[in-house]
């Protein structure tokens, strides 16, 4: 008998622990990843800037496909910022007012300031060695970068405060200001 309470109490108590909310949580995380590239690895060429000189045609500038799941249930849009983490958390994409019944970007998001897909998002103008809207891939010939994708849930359905000639900067600083979580992956190139 006392050995059938220890057996109950103890499968009680395993019981409990994934019924917790920790437990439940860490199945719910916030998560971002790509099917071109696991996180820290290498990012296909077909991703890289064309903007550098040469003639490689497997560099095309597209936008890696990104998907996240476990977002914050009071998420009422999404924004993408990506950053080359070794050139001074340089900004090389912004996409934001992504609808809160998004859960992914395709490869080759358009390069302009309202792509069609997703409906509704917005991108902010390069500023640099491309001068487009939209992604702009690594531009890391000598040099193997660290890139930082980072998807956040935002608190609102639209960065109102922004518009075609807003600034990458202003635009991450108001997407910060309206996360209430985020999901980050890095690649390399």
């Amino acid at each position: 008998m006392r050995a059938t309470r220890i057996v109950f109490c103890a499968l009680f108590a395993l019981g409990a622990a994934c019924l917790s909310p920790a437990a439940s949580s860490a199945q719910n995380a916030f998560t971002l990843s790509s099917t071109a590239f696991a996180d820290g690895g290498l990012m296909p060429k077909v991703h890289e800037c064309t903007s550098g000189g040469g003639q490689d045609p497997a560099k095309k500038n597209e936008s890696p496909p990104l998907a996240w799941s476990g977002a914050p249930a009071a998420a009422k849009s999404y924004a993408v910022v990506m950053r080359d983490l070794d050139n001074a958390a340089l900004i090389h994409w912004v996409i934001y007012d992504i609808p809160a019944t998004t859960a992914s970007l395709p490869q080759n998001v358009q390069h302009v300031y309202r792509p069609p897909v997703p409906a509704g998002s917005r991108q902010v103008y390069y500023r640099g060695s491309a001068s487009l809207y939209g992604y702009q891939g690594p531009c890391s010939p000598s040099t193997v970068n660290t890139y930082e994708f980072v998807v956040h849930a935002l608190d609102r359905p639209s960065l109102t405060g922004l518009n075609s000639g807003s600034s990458t900067r202003a635009a991450a600083q108001a997407i910060t200001a309206a996360s209430i979580g985020s999901a980050r992956i890095t690649g390399e190139s």
